[in-house]
């Protein structure tokens, strides 16, 4: 590490404590050129994966975006924020423990939708009408005939 006052290459760690929350380490450090004493900080970097859409373009991941998406399938649905929460944090870890750094608009659509699924068979319904871009009424009957299925057949 070098010395933001000189320089030198040549710091060394005198006192290192880790945060309260766990997610930080406070370094203090001295300069063996110019004595002087500075403060670093480490952090846990992970950087979400590219989102490359249809048309092949590519986007930065948007946690707003995919909540708008979400929030806009699950409007006057009966679902708490917290359980909104917990399914935008699955589908976070799913796409960070991918360890990709593309992934197709597709997979995250997919994600999505399993997440709704077990949310609500309403929202999953309304989000996959636009997701897969539902023509006609028979391709709304398909889905509602397998959630039917479903409901009846726990197991799946």
């Amino acid at each position: 590490m070098k010395c933001p006052f000189c320089h030198h290459d040549d710091t060394q760690v005198i006192d290192t404590r880790v945060s309260e929350e766990g997610d930080t380490i406070r370094r203090r450090r001295r300069c063996a050129h110019c004595d002087k004493r500075f403060t670093t900080y480490e952090r846990i970097e992970l950087s979400m994966p590219v989102i490359v859409k249809k048309n092949g373009s590519r986007t930065e991941y948007d946690p707003a975006k995919l909540r708008g998406s979400m929030m806009l399938a699950l409007r006057k649905r009966p679902v708490s924020a917290e359980a909104v929460d917990a399914a935008i944090h699955h589908i976070e870890e799913k796409l960070l423990s991918s360890g990709a750094r593309e992934v197709l608009s597709g997979h995250v659509g997919e994600l999505v939708m399993r997440e709704l699924k077990r949310l609500d068979k309403i929202a999953y319904i309304r989000f996959a009408s636009v997701y897969k871009s539902f023509e006609d009424v028979a391709e709304f009957q398909d889905v509602i005939a397998e959630v039917g299925r479903e409901r009846k057949n726990p197991s799946k």
